[in-house]
């Protein structure tokens, strides 16, 4: 890995009409350089190459980007790959990081343990296959849970011999040391100082990294004793992390991708035996409880996951509160209740593909109607009862962090229940404001709440909850611009950004436009930092949508509204931004209110009695604070 200092290094070395220069002839033009584009045919240049920036954009065919960018393009490199192109270029020399004594001691031993892992697996694998007692003994158990030859093999199963030092001892006549077996947690040292097998007895299921390595073990006993553990996993360690891994996924990362969809089981055997009968895409917990990391680990692949339950009602509502954790981190959640007595496993090997994936189509619901279905036989019709299960779901839409499906969860939950959806609308913003208040307050210093602003910032008008977002692309595009030119500015004894991220996240707006997005949740991310953010960040970043959007943003071309133009007034940059920041988000409430109103007026044609009372009491509410808006504009109500 480049460290950042020679990253930016390398930025600072590489000016872009050099760079540029070396694939194309350009022209000066005033501050600029001019040339054809070398990305697509053109007669008329439309290349632009801006020293002062660092960037070039064409505004032919849209591409941008920076020095680095522009090489990945042209050369298609990796992002580190031309990182390196340009540090030869400009004779920097790139250290993937220097590492101190200490550094490159503790990555000896990381190897050396990933390599006693690798000898177990091995051992373990030859075990099963070769020793009479792992032909005997550990071989037949898995063929009686219907694995073949080949479902072995992949999965690099085997076989610890019921000896308590067999293993121990023949790793250390093999040269591998004491302390890497006992730190990967294969062996255990005893009282006496002699060396014990952690897994004797039992068959074994090595545990993959995302790039195949092997991390870990889990194995299981063959005994009928109570008393000893079905399970054993290796404990906790400095190559395995059970909270950061998910069995299954170095297998199933390229399904994953292909079909945008993952499958969430438990155990290992539900993972082999979904392979085997052809659905790779499938990982598993491994028996523990979900967690953010492994989240966010699915995440990378696709945002779509199904959890697979079995039939048991108690593990079921146990494990529910993985369902909240998913939805919180942004995936779309369905989930699958199995037939009485099954399993994954079993289910699995007793169908074909296309015979489970018809089950999984037919039968697998959103997180709600499965929620609701199997806590609503408790409520046995008791108000108080539904109340709070009502309670508990409005807390699971709650943290959705997109207001679309939000709004689409609202609805299904209105009829599943029969409530009203404004009631929960009202509810569900409740418990977000909370959430982002409580979330604020956590991470501002005690200093900081013991001052006290000198100047009020002016906050613009607050939205109902039941104004759902509209697409208000040139409006997101003012707050993007203003956040990337002016984010770091001071108004209001606070910054622009911070300004912004408050007005927009207390009124639970989110940008429609997906680019426009992006860059807004990338500012949200990094102003969680709490340290000013350089335009910088964003020119130069991996992510190349990113670059190209701000470059395209803060390109000569791009032409703010008029809310920025001044006419025979002298104001200081502070109070210019003072004024014009609050107008921008007022504006952009503005077009959030009018299209909700003329929302409302096309809904009314169609309704009449109850409802069409709800919609004249939500469209008098509208108006009241159009009219508030319009005074903050100086503009007419229409």
């Amino acid at each position: 890995m480049i460290d950042q200092a020679t990253i930016d290094k390398i930025f600072d070395a590489a000016h872009i009409e050099e760079v540029v220069g070396d694939y194309v002839t350009l022209k000066k033009r005033g501050a600029n350089y001019m040339a054809c584009c070398p990305f697509h045919s053109e007669k008329t240049p439309s290349f632009v190459v801006s020293p002062a920036k660092n960037i070039f954009k064409c505004f032919g065919c849209g591409k941008a980007g920076n020095p680095v960018g522009f090489v990945m393009e042209q050369e298609s490199l990796s992002y580190v790959e031309a990182l390196k192109l340009l540090a030869k270029k400009y004779n920097i020399e790139v250290k993937e990081k220097e590492l101190t004594p200490e550094e490159q001691q503790h990555n000896n031993d990381r190897e050396s343990m990933m390599a006693a892992a690798a000898y177990a697996q091995d051992y373990f694998s030859k075990t099963l296959h070769t020793h009479i007692d792992g032909k005997n003994i550990g071989l037949p158990y898995f063929v009686e849970r219907g694995f073949t030859q080949k479902t072995i093999e992949k999965f690099q199963l085997g076989y610890c011999l019921d000896s308590r030092g067999a293993f121990s001892n023949t790793a250390l006549r093999d040269g591998y040391k004491e302390d890497f077996l006992v730190k990967t947690g294969l062996s255990i040292k005893r009282d006496n100082g002699e060396l014990m097998d952690r897994f004797y007895g039992r068959v074994m299921f090595p545990i993959h990294s995302l790039s195949g390595r092997v991390i870990g073990f889990g194995g299981r006993t063959l005994k009928t004793d109570k008393t000893v553990a079905k399970y054993v996993n290796s404990p906790e360690s400095e190559i395995y992390h059970k909270s950061n891994t998910l069995y299954g996924v170095f297998f199933a990362k390229k399904s994953m991708v292909q079909h945008d969809k993952c499958f969430l089981v438990e155990g290992y055997t539900d993972v082999i035996s979904m392979h085997q009968a052809g659905i790779e895409n499938v990982v598993a917990s491994s028996g523990t409880s979900l967690t953010t990391e492994q989240i966010r680990l699915i995440k990378r692949f696709t945002p779509n996951i199904t959890v697979l339950y079995d039939g048991d009602a108690a593990g079921i509502k146990a494990s529910l509160r993985g369902i909240d954790m998913l939805l919180e981190e942004g995936l779309n959640v369905k989930t699958l209740l199995l037939p009485d007595g099954e399993d994954p496993d079993s289910f699995a090997r007793s169908r074909s593909a296309s015979e489970f994936n018809e089950f999984i189509d037919k039968n697998e619901q959103d997180f709600i109607s499965f929620k609701t279905k199997i806590l609503l036989n408790d409520t046995k019709n008791d108000p108080i009862k539904k109340a709070a299960l009502i309670g508990d779901i409005v807390r699971s839409i709650s943290v959705i962090p997109d207001a679309i499906p939000r709004s689409v969860y609202i609805k299904e939950c209105s009829k599943l229940m029969d409530i009203g959806e404004e009631v929960l609308t009202s509810e569900v913003t409740k418990l977000r404001k909370k959430n982002i208040y409580d979330a604020r307050s956590a991470e501002k210093p005690k200093e900081e709440a013991a001052e006290e602003s000198t100047v009020e910032a002016p906050h613009t008008p607050t939205l109902p909850s039941f104004v759902e977002n509209i697409f208000c692309k040139e409006e997101e595009k003012e707050i993007v611009y203003s956040l990337l030119k002016y984010g770091n500015e001071k108004i209001f004894d606070t910054t622009v950004a911070t300004y912004i991220i408050q007005e927009l996240v207390s009124d639970d707006l989110n940008f429609q436009n997906l680019e426009y997005r992006k860059i807004f949740e990338e500012y949200l991310a990094q102003s969680k930092l709490q340290q000013a953010i350089d335009v910088k960040y964003f020119i130069n970043n991996p992510d190349q949508k990113i670059c190209e959007l701000t470059i395209d943003l803060l390109s000569q071309k791009y032409t703010p509204s008029k809310i920025w133009q001044h006419h025979g007034s002298i104001m200081s940059d502070e109070e210019r931004l003072q004024n014009d920041v609050p107008k921008i988000i007022t504006v952009y409430k503005a077009k959030v209110l009018t299209q909700a109103i003329a929302r409302i007026h096309a809904d009314m044609a169609s309704k009449n009695g109850d409802d069409l009372d709800k919609l004249m009491l939500h469209l008098r509410e509208l108006n009241n604070i159009r009219t508030e808006v319009a005074k903050k504009l100086d503009r007419p109500v229409l």
